[in-house]
């Protein structure tokens, strides 16, 4: 299928249950006020697994002996890999919802909606967070670190960003964005250095701004509208009384800034690159693709639902800050200099935060075009930058037990590690969206065409202009795959000493992303499949 057609194919299969009522499969039972609840398990499992495993690892790390503590990363694997299949029951059926509520009109108001929209973004969710949990096994072992609390605290993180995309209402927004965000604050500063205390710090102490001012703007929605659920504030907006109406604005917007932190918008960026750095390498790649998924839902969420009343507001703002937050991505990672410590993972950082630019322009797109296209272009970008961005950091991983994570130290990788080079070039070809990485050129140009068909033109040239600045350090980081350098010499001198091998794990991973970007390149109509209603 086309390209052209992918907007138009995922819209209708992603959004046709978020403007309209669910399907309620677990209402009030017997109860005219709606306090006794039938709770549907079947969907609430994704995140409820996740959560489930968190809580037996950290039980288990209490009574397993020392030699056996290995153990709990296999475990949080398993758990996490059956989270994922967890999803496939949900599929291909009418969308589950729980936890719902009847007023007196009997007009239902779910807290847990399993629709399309969910799924999709919860597949991307407990995917990242797999993957992120394999690149993480040998990491535990060599640095150190507490395995126990390592692995709770990922699973945690994981069941909050798993259960935000099936939140409908404001209250269970924040909780899942805190579960998601309070064990990533750990998790950041579990590294023994002291560079992981710092960042944490300055994590933490942004993250709670932001959530604080995020709270605000929930009580006075509320305040204006008188309930939290997304479609009862929808339907109560453009009622509300004039003298609220500025109170209901201003809480949208500062609703909004919470999620636009954790998207890593700019001018909530800021946190981002030392972080990242700061950050053990598998928590990193966590933060930048599972992470940024919770937001985005959220995001997408609270824009499509609630506030979509507002979209000639909340529609030219997100443009806005869209062209600068791909602007200052991009152009800080171009400023990267190859000698910098640790600097490929700052330009990975920075690249995350341009990313994340590309990630809004079809949410934004929905304000001036209200429509489905912008969920499927955003959810289809999202699958395809999750795969390659943590391929990308597995093969940092890769380079970092060896050498060390300056640009300079990838100089002559193909000489010593043809695979683990001919893997990264890959992904960065893709995130440049270059041939052969023809799945990050498909989702650019699905991206594109969202900005194009909302009358967005000049955000349509400062995304090309964007594409071109972000092609020349990808080529940049490429080309020292290639080049004889340091790298290069034990090989080059005969010296015969066989690479060190890599633990299981860390092969596993870059394999693994490596063989789904390759076979999304070559079928690209899969990501059709997967977000589009093929196979949901």
């Amino acid at each position: 299928m086309p390209a052209a057609q992918l907007a138009t194919t995922l819209g209708p299969q992603l959004s046709s249950h978020l403007t309209g009522q669910p399907t309620v499969t677990s209402l009030a039972v017997a109860d005219p006020g709606g306090l006794i609840q039938s709770v549907d398990w079947v969907a609430v499992a994704p995140p409820l697994i996740a959560a489930l495993a968190g809580l037996a690892v950290l039980l288990a790390d209490l009574f397993l002996p020392e030699r056996r503590k290995k153990l709990l990363g296999r475990f949080a694997v398993a758990g996490l890999a059956l989270a994922v299949a967890a999803l496939l029951p949900l599929t291909g059926g009418t969308p589950r919802s729980t936890f719902c509520l009847q007023d007196v009109q009997g007009t239902a108001g779910c807290s847990y909606v399993a629709d399309h929209f969910a799924l999709v973004f919860q597949l991307l969710a407990l995917g990242g967070a797999l993957i992120a949990a394999l690149l993480s096994v040998h990491t535990v072992d060599e640095a150190k670190l507490p395995g126990g609390e390592y692995w709770f605290l990922l699973l945690s993180s994981a069941s909050g960003a798993a259960l935000l995309p099936a939140a409908r209402d404001l209250a269970t927004l924040v909780v899942a964005l805190e579960v998601a965000s309070l064990p990533a604050f750990a998790l950041v500063a579990l590294r023994r250095d002291g560079r992981g205390a710092e960042a944490a710090l300055k994590f933490f102490l942004s993250s709670v701004t932001a959530t604080a001012v995020m709270l605000l703007g929930v009580a006075f929605v509320y305040a204006a509208t008188g309930s939290l659920h997304l479609g009862v504030i929808a339907d109560a907006l453009p009622h509300a009384p004039a003298q609220l109406k500025p109170v209901a604005e201003a809480g949208a917007v500062l609703v909004l800034v919470g999620f636009a932190f954790k998207v890593a918008v700019v001018p909530f960026h800021f946190w981002v690159p030392d972080t990242y750095v700061g950050a053990p390498l598998p928590v990193a790649g966590y933060l930048s693709v599972v992470g940024k998924a919770a937001g985005l839902a959220g995001l997408a969420l609270v824009t499509s639902i609630g506030f979509r009343a507002y979209g000639h507001s909340w529609g030219p703002v997100l443009a806005v800050l869209a062209a600068l937050t791909m602007t200052a991505g991009n152009v800080a990672a171009l400023r990267q200099r190859p000698d910098t410590e640790h600097g490929a993972v700052r330009l990975l950082a920075w690249s995350s935060v341009g990313q994340a630019g590309y990630l809004l322009v079809p949410i934004a797109a929905a304000g001036y075009r209200p429509g489905p296209d912008a969920l499927g272009a955003t959810a289809a970008y999202g699958l395809i930058y999750g795969v390659v961005n943590l391929g990308a950091f597995a093969v940092a991983a890769v380079v970092g037990r060896s050498t060390g994570n300056r640009l300079d130290d990838y100089r002559g990788l193909f000489a010593t590690r043809r695979w683990t080079a001919l893997a990264l070039a890959f992904f960065l070809l893709c995130l440049a969206g270059l041939p052969p990485g023809v799945i990050g050129l498909f989702g650019k140009v699905v991206v594109f065409r969202a900005a194009v068909d909302a009358g967005l033109g000049w955000l349509a040239v400062v995304m090309a202009a964007n594409v071109v600045i972000a092609l020349f350090y990808y080529l940049v980081w490429t080309a020292k795959l290639f080049a004889p350098g340091p790298a290069a010499a034990p090989a080059a001198a005969g010296a015969g000493a066989p690479a060190v091998r890599l633990p299981v794990s860390l092969t596993a991973t870059v394999a693994l992303t490596a063989a789904a970007a390759v076979v999304l390149s070559v079928l690209p109509q899969l990501v059709l499949q997967v977000a589009g209603g093929s196979l949901f």
